[in-house]
This record gives structure tokens, sequence and C-alpha cells, in this order.
């Protein structure tokens, strides 16, 4: 508990009095018998200590708080400066007086604070006590305060122009955050112009929050700084410095930790970026599965670096609030222990998600198989895998339950397709026009930058029910090979209808060797 006096005179107005704030005291045990201390404070200004028994400390500074309060008033309302401390001695023990009136008496407890003897304490708080008096009486005269107004004044001006320098410039940055990418670049490599755009805006957004905190900064210390001047706001300055200590210090913390991660993701990018444009990752032939690998790690990435930094704000904000993480670490250790063997699945989950990403087994975007389950793979993290079929199910699929995987998508694809011609056509004319139709379609500009390679037509693959089974074999880019596929059906079914060529269907003979049947 402060103690903390405002007292005004005569010629001004009075305003009511603050509550006593309370600070931190000094225990040297937690037994109710051991003593303690506490500051008593003059018009926000820390003036001096008391020790007492933990029992007893309430009681005597409730008592001191009230003589020094009528000790101020009577002081601040007399017509004459004159301040008379004086120290006189009741039962060997100093006691301290202010214009004859009666304030405290000086004990062992409170000149061992000072590690002095009574008399030289009380000398001290004496002379400090005539210091303090005459100062406050002096901050409450109509000249100090014209003189102090003045300054507030001053910073307020000083607030203003800082605050709105600091925003013009934020403007002038947005301005240069908004530059926009050249077509060409955008075209040539959009994987490190998505990279790019990224690191902007993680870049844009610890920037605004740099700015803000910038701003919070001006105006609350300004204002700060205004309350202390004046001997009537001291004591709501020091209010607001108790009430706001701990919101002040978890926010900064909080805050800190955001700016922190978002800085993170904007090195993540600008790290794989530089890899990719140094042509250490990527190539044209590998470009578009460059593209997902790059998202699948930047993302995983991007996880667990947050996870991290969320982890050290936490342990700063618990430092912050004065708490002994010695103990917490050691209790986390024992936990983390005991979390490990009671989750060896989630264990497995992390490690074969680890060498999933790290071995480019497959990545976001990619359509995958796994035992009987398939489809496009929509989430991938440390865990699980998460696809999406056919029919529009998402699948989640753990890591450690992973065991045999095919990419039907990494860096190329291929359609493979198989065409009944029947056993009455042509087939050397049915080859030729099954070449034609693919040569056709890869000359076009659309669907060549579609497929990969020169069709490859394989010939006769079988002979079935149906017919002869022709094998074509087109390579495409990822996940490319169904367009390429059913576009080519259609033209193939196009042509062999206009060349005369049936497609044929199943069909069965039946011998009948009865003759009775037969008549």
């Amino acid at each position: 508990m402060a103690v903390t006096v405002v007292s005004v005179p005569k010629a001004t107005a009075q305003i009511p009095l603050l509550p006593y704030l309370q600070t931190p005291s000094s225990v040297s045990n937690t037994s109710e018998n051991q003593t303690v201390s506490e500051w008593i404070y003059l018009d926000g200004r820390p003036l001096f200590r008391i020790a007492a028994s933990k029992n007893d400390l309430s009681e005597r500074l409730e008592n001191i708080q009230r003589n020094l309060q009528q000790i101020n008033q009577d002081y601040f309302r007399s017509s004459t400066e004159e301040l008379n401390v004086q120290i006189r001695r009741v039962n060997d023990l100093p006691v301290i007086y202010v214009n004859d009136k009666y304030l405290m008496t000086i004990n062992a407890e409170d000149a061992k604070l000072r590690q002095v003897d009574s008399v030289t304490m009380a000398n001290q708080i004496a002379g400090d006590l005539q210091k303090e008096l005459g100062k406050a009486r002096e901050e409450r005269q109509t000249s100090s305060l014209i003189f102090q107004g003045k300054n507030a004044g001053g910073i307020a001006i000083a607030m203003i122009l800082s605050s709105l320098l600091i925003y013009r410039y934020q403007r002038r940055s947005q301005k240069d955050d908004l530059e926009p990418i050249s077509p060409s670049e955008e075209i040539d490599q959009p994987i490190t112009t998505q990279l790019n755009q990224q690191k902007h805006q993680h870049l844009a957004e610890v920037k605004k929050r740099l700015f803000q905190l910038t701003q919070t900064g001006i105006w609350g210390s300004g204002s700060f700084v205004i309350l202390g001047l004046f001997p009537y706001t001291r004591a709501l300055q020091i209010a607001l410095l108790v009430v706001a200590q701990i919101p002040i210090k978890v926010g900064i913390v909080v805050l800190g930790t955001y700016v922190a991660i978002r800085f993170s993701y904007a090195l993540i990018d600008k790290f794989t970026t530089t890899l990719i444009s140094g042509g250490v990752l990527l190539n044209s032939e590998t470009s578009e599965r460059m593209q997902l690998r790059v998202s699948t790690f930047s993302g995983v990435t991007k996880s667990i670096t947050t996870l991290i930094w969320i982890g050290v704000g936490i342990l700063l904000t618990l430092i912050s609030l004065g708490i002994d993480i010695v103990p917490l670490l050691a209790g986390a250790g024992l936990i983390g222990v005991a979390v490990s063997l009671a989750s060896q699945n989630l264990i497995k989950d992390a490690i074969n998600g680890f060498l999933i990403i790290l071995e480019d087994q497959y990545a976001l975007g990619d359509v995958i198989t796994v035992g009987d389950v398939g489809g496009l793979v929509e989430n991938l993290n440390l865990r699980m895998t998460q696809v999406r079929d056919a029919e529009g199910r998402l699948i989640t699929i753990p890591n450690s339950e992973i065991k045999v995987v095919a990419n039907l998508s990494s860096r190329w694809s291929r359609a493979d397709l198989t065409i009944p011609v029947s056993y009455q056509a042509n087939i050397d004319d049915a080859l030729k026009l099954i070449t034609d139709v693919a040569l056709e379609m890869n000359q076009e500009p659309f669907w060549k930058r579609q497929i990969v390679e020169k069709p490859s037509i394989l010939g006769i693959d079988n002979f079935g029910d149906r017919g002869m089974m022709i094998r074509v074999w087109i390579k495409t880019q990822p996940l490319k090979q169904w367009d390429v596929a059913r576009e080519y059906r259609r033209r193939l079914k196009i042509a062999l209808d206009q060349a005369g060529i049936n497609i044929p269907i199943p069909q069965q003979s039946i011998w009948v060797n009865n003759a009775n049947l037969l008549s």
C-alpha cells in the first residue's frame, strides 16, 4: 500500500483525493510475525519507507497516512511558508513533529531499512520532509502551475508533430508496398511472384503493427509525462502505472510475438524465393511440381515457426508477470515424457509426415492413391493427410498409416488409353487414323502446352471379346491427363465415324447342334 497525499491551497479548487495506491512490499518471510516494509508517497513521489510486522503494518500505514494528510492540508492552507520539523524523544524513541503536529515514531525496524540508528534515520526523514513539503507547496503556486502548463503544451505539440510525421511515413510506406509486379515477371516465374507477394504482405503487416505501437507509445508516454507535471494529477499517473502495468507487459509480449511470427513468414518466403531465383530448386521441367512442393514446405515451416514463437511468447509472458518458470520447465519436461509415452502414434505421424515432405512423396494439389482410397490432397501437415475423392468426400489419413502411396501427378502424368477396333476393320488404316488424331491434337497451341511429349501409339495390346485393343500413351503436365484423354476420345470418335470404322461392342456366338431345335 502506498500513501499518496494530494492537497490544494485555498486559492485553487480542490479535487477529491484518489485512493491510496498499493505498491509491492518487501517481505523477509512468509510468517505473520516477520518484518515487511511499504513506501510513503507525497504527490506521487516516494518519500520514505516504514517497517513493521505483517499484522501491524496496515494499521501503522493508515495512521501515518492520516497524520501526513492533515499536516499537508494545514501547511498548504496556511498563509506562512514557515515549516518547522522537530524530532523529540519519547520513551527513548525519536518522534517526528511537523509544525507541532505528530507525524510518526521511528522504531528499530525503520532504522534497519537504511542500516542506520533510529536517530540518524529520524534526521534523514526530517530533512526529506523539509525539502519535499516545501517543494510541494511551491509546485502549487500559480507561477509554477503556469510554467508546468507551458511545458505540458510543448509536450502536446511535440506529440502531435511526431504523430503526424509517423502517419505520413506510414502512408508513404504503404504506397511503396503497393508497387505493381511486372507482367513478364508474373508470367515467367509464377511461384516466385506468389512468394514475393506473400513476403510483401507479411512485411506490410509488420510495419503496420510497428507503426501502431509507435503511435501508442508517443501518445501514451506523452500523456504519462504530462500527468506527472502537476501535483494534482501525479497520483493519477501512479494509479495508471499500477493498474496498466500488467496489461502493458502482456500486450507488448503479445504484439512482439505476433510481429515476430509475421516477420518469420517473410523471411521464409524470402529464403525460398532466393533459392528458386538462383536456379537451385527450379527449372523448366519441374516448375509446376516445385510450385506444389514449395506451397507444402512453406505451410508446414510456417506452422512450426508459429508454434515455436507462441511457446516463447508464453514463457516471456510468465517472466514479465514475475512467475518463476524454472519449476514450470521442469514440470513440462516430465509431462512431455509422459505424453510421449502415451502418444506414440502421434510421434509416428509426425516423423512420417516429416519424411513425406522431405522426400517429396506428394504435396498439396497432388492426386494420390493410398490403399483403397484416393483423391486430391487438400491438406498436409506433420500429423495427417486429407484428400478429396471424386464424390466430394474429405478423407483423413494419419501419416503413420501411409505405407504405400501412388502419386498420379508427380512431375508429369500420363493418359493411358485403350482403343477397341473391330476385327473386320483394316488394322493399318485404324492405326494410322489413331496416330494422325493424336499428332494433330499435339500441334494445337492450347493442347501442346498440356502434352509434354509426342504421343506414343504402342500398337495392338490385346485381342479381346470386343475386338483388337490398341494401346495409346500421352505424356502430359501434372493433373492434365484426364483433360487430354477426354478431348482425344472425342476427336477419335469423330474421326472413326468419318472413316467408317466401327467401335465394336461385346458379342457372343451360340452354336446349336440339336437337329430338332434347328428345324
